[in-house]
C-alpha cells in the first residue's frame, strides 16, 4: 500500500484528481447527466492517456458525480443521479425551511465518511474475494453470471422483479449478437458485417443511460432553486451531528458495502435500502420526508460506501457491481488491465492503487464540495435547453471517437430509444446493461460447463461454491415471486420505505 501511494503521489496525479473530481461534481449536479453517462463519455477522452492516470480520472469522476447529485437533490428537489433520489426526500424539505447550508454540509460529511469506509473495505475485501475466485471453474462462473442477472433484476425492480429479469435476459440475448468466441461463427448478423462485429458496450451504455435520460428530461418542468449560504463555518456542527448518529453512519456504511458488492445493483439501491433501514430504526419515523437528519445521512453515507464496494467484484471477478462500475470495467480492458481472479497475481499493486484513487477522489470531493459552493450554484442555473444539445452531441461523438465506426452511432440512437421506452414502461435498465456485460462470460462458461459435466448435471451438486450460488438464485426467485404474488392480492399493499 505504501509503495502504491508513493507511486501515485505526483503533481500529475494531484492535477488529474482535482479537475476530474470537479468535473464529476458538475456532471452529477446537472439534472439529466448521470455518473454512467459521464464515465462513458470520459472513457473515450482518456483513450490516449497513461493507463493508471486514465483509471484515476474515471474513478475520481465517478466519486464526484455520485456526490454532486446531492446538490440538485437538495436545492432543486431533482436528484442529479439516481443514487441521490432518497437524498431529495430529506434534503429539499430542510432547504425549504432555511437549512440548505446545513443539508449540504451533512451530505458532504456523510459522503466523505461513507467513501473512506468504502475505500477501506475495498482494500480489505478485494484480496479475499480474488483468492476465493481462484477456486472458480466454468460452472461457478456461469452460475455467478446468473446470480448477477437474477439478483440485479430483483433489486432494481422491487415492485415487479419479473421486469428486471426480462431486462437482464434481453441483455444476455443482445450479447450473443456477433461472432461467438470459440469458433468465430456469426450469430444474428443477418449478413451484416457491422452486426457480425457485435454490439459494443460503450455505445449501448451511452444510449441506454445518456440519450434516454435526455429524452426523459425534456418533459420535466423547470425547477425552482433554493438559495443556500456559502459559509462553511457550520462544518464543526455537521461533524458533531454525524458523531451523534454514529449508529446510523455505521449501519448505512455496512449496507452500502454489502449492496455495492452485489453485481449490477448499484448505489441507488443501497441508498434506498439504507434509508428504509434508518426509518425503521428511528424513534421518530414521522420526521422522515419532512427533513430528517437521519434519513439524509443514511442515504448519502450508503451511496458513497457502495461506490468503492461496486469496484470490488469488477476488479476481482470482472463482474461490475453497478452500471458506472461497468464502464470502469470496460475502461480497464481498454487500458490493458485484465480484471479477474488473477489480478492479485499478475498485477497486485493495481488493487492497492485503486484503493488510493478512491481515497484521493473522496477527499478532493469533500474539499471542493465545501469550498466551491457558490460556483456550483451558478452551474445549476445553466438552462436545460442550452445543455441538452451539447450533451447529445457528446453522446454521439464519444463512442464514434473510440471505435471510428458509424455503426456505433446508430447503436447509441437505437439504445437511446430502447432505454426511453423501457423507462416509460418502468423496466430497469441496469439489468439490461449487466446482461450485455456478462453475456460473453455466461455464454462461454455455459458451453464449457456442458462439456465438463458430460451430460451428467449431478456433478454440479458436488461443488460447494456452485451450491451456494444456486441457493442464492433460488432464494432471489422465491422472494421476488412471492412478493409479486402478494402485491396482486386485492386489499394487500406494501408500504414503500
Amino acid at each position: 500500500m505504501i509503495e502504491s501511494f508513493l507511486a501515485l503521489a505526483t503533481a500529475t496525479t494531484l492535477y488529474n484528481v482535482l479537475w476530474s473530481t470537479l468535473a464529476g461534481i458538475v456532471i452529477g449536479a446537472l439534472p439529466g447527466l448521470t455518473a454512467t453517462m459521464g464515465l462513458a463519455l470520459m472513457t473515450s477522452l482518456t483513450y490516449t492517456m497513461d493507463g493508471r492516470q486514465a483509471i484515476l480520472v474515471l474513478i475520481c469522476l465517478y466519486v464526484g458525480s455520485i456526490y454532486g447529485g446531492s446538490r440538485s437533490a437538495i436545492l432543486l428537489n431533482i436528484p442529479g443521479t439516481p443514487a441521490n433520489a432518497a437524498t431529495a426526500l430529506e434534503g429539499h424539505p430542510m432547504a425549504r425551511r432555511g437549512e440548505g447550508q446545513r443539508a449540504l454540509g451533512l451530505a458532504t460529511v456523510a459522503s466523505l465518511v461513507g467513501g473512506l469506509i468504502g475505500g477501506i473495505a475495498l482494500a480489505l475485501i478485494a484480496p479475499l474475494l480474488a483468492e476465493l475466485a481462484l477456486g472458480f471453474g466454468s460452472i461457478e462462473y456461469f452460475l455467478l453470471g446468473m446470480v448477477g442477472i437474477i439478483v440485479a433484476g430483483k433489486m432494481t425492480s422491487a415492485d415487479d422483479p419479473l421486469k428486471g429479469w426480462i431486462a437482464g435476459f434481453v441483455g444476455l440475448a443482445i450479447a450473443t449478437v456477433g461472432q461467438e468466441a470459440m469458433h468465430a461463427y456469426p450469430r444474428f448478423a443477418f449478413g451484416s458485417l457491422d452486426l457480425a462485429g457485435g454490439i459494443s458496450l460503450i455505445p449501448a451504455m451511452v444510449g441506454a443511460f445518456g440519450i434516454s435520460e435526455l429524452l426523459f428530461s425534456l418533459g420535466a418542468g423547470k425547477a425552482q432553486m433554493i438559495e443556500a449560504s456559502t459559509d462553511v463555518s457550520g462544518l464543526g456542527s455537521n461533524i458533531r451531528d454525524m458523531i451523534r448518529r454514529k449508529v446510523t453512519v455505521i449501519r448505512s456504511s455496512l449496507i452500502g458495502i454489502v449492496i455495492g458488492v452485489i453485481p449490477g445493483v448499484g448505489e441507488d439501491i443501497a441508498s434506498w435500502i439504507s434509508y428504509g433501514a434508518a426509518r425503521r430504526a428511528s424513534r421518530t419515523p414521522d420526521e422522515f420526508t419532512k427533513g430528517s437528519d437521519d434519513g439524509l445521512i443514511a442515504a448519502e453515507t450508503a451511496n458513497s460506501a457502495a461506490l468503492p464496494a461496486a469496484i470490488i467484484p469488477a476488479l476481482t471477478l470482472a463482474v461490475p457491481g453497478s452500471a458506472p462500475a461497468a464502464v470502469l470495467l470496460a475502461a480497464m480492458f481498454i487500458h490493458n488491465v485484465r480484471p479477474g481472479p488473477m489480478i492479485m497475481i499478475e498485477n497486485p499493486d493495481f488493487v492497492a492503487a485503486v484503493c488510493w484513487m478512491v481515497i484521493f477522489g473522496t477527499i478532493a470531493m469533500a474539499v471542493m464540495g465545501l469550498l466551491l459552493t457558490r460556483p456550483l450554484l451558478y452551474v445549476l442555473r445553466i438552462p436545460r435547453e442550452y445543455l441538452t444539445p451539447v450533451v447529445f452531441c457528446l453522446c454521439l461523438i464519444g463512442p464514434y471517437a473510440l471505435s471510428q465506426r458509424l455503426f456505433d452511432v446508430y447503436v447509441v440512437l437505437a439504445f437511446g430509444l430502447l432505454g426511453f421506452a423501457m423507462r416509460l414502461m418502468r423496466y430497469p435498465m441496469a439489468p439490461l446493461i449487466l446482461g450485455i456485460i456478462l453475456g460473453g462470460m455466461v455464454d462461454q462458461n455455459l458451453r464449457r460447463m456442458l462439456q465438463l459435466i458430460d451430460r451428467d448435471p449431478t456433478q454440479i451438486f458436488t461443488r460447494p461454491i456452485a451450491l451456494v450460488l444456486i441457493a442464492i438464485c433460488l432464494a432471489a426467485i422465491f422472494m421476488g415471486t412471492s412478493r409479486r404474488s402478494e402485491a396482486r392480492i386485492p386489499g394487500v399493499s406494501r408500504e414503500a420505505d
